[in-house]
């Protein structure tokens, strides 16, 4: 059944605050991690729904994923996921992790050239 615009507005919302309120404990938490962002589109949802947790380096980035920060991450995701009554998706598929540094250098900073690339 598709969505109304009603249901993914009331989802869009309840997303963008209980990932806010990771993306500010990760920040205080994980060396280097700046911001996080997700897609989705709502004609497949949760199935396509990506959220990409994103450093300043692409060193910071390797070290959080060498030192199982990214756990913590998944975590954060998955609490925040919860306190949005999103239905289950694997973690494993919707998290990523990206840098400024790689957007800078791939996409000349053009983040949303960059996440709708990633998402084909």
């Amino acid at each position: 059944m598709a969505l109304s615009k009603r249901d993914t507005t009331r989802i869009e919302r309840a997303l963008v605050a209980t990932l806010t309120d990771a993306c500010e404990t990760a920040k205080g938490e994980i060396p280097g991690f700046e911001w996080l962002t997700h897609t989705v589109n709502y004609a497949n949802f949760p199935q396509s729904l990506a959220i990409t947790w994103i450093f300043d380096t692409r060193a910071n980035k390797e070290h959080a994923l060498a030192t199982g920060l990214d756990a913590r991450m998944r975590e954060l995701t998955a609490t925040a996921l919860r306190e949005a009554d999103i239905p289950s998706v694997p973690l494993t598929r919707c998290v990523h992790f990206d840098c400024e540094e790689a957007c800078h250098a791939q996409h000349g900073g053009n983040w949303r050239l960059r996440l709708t690339r990633s998402a084909n």
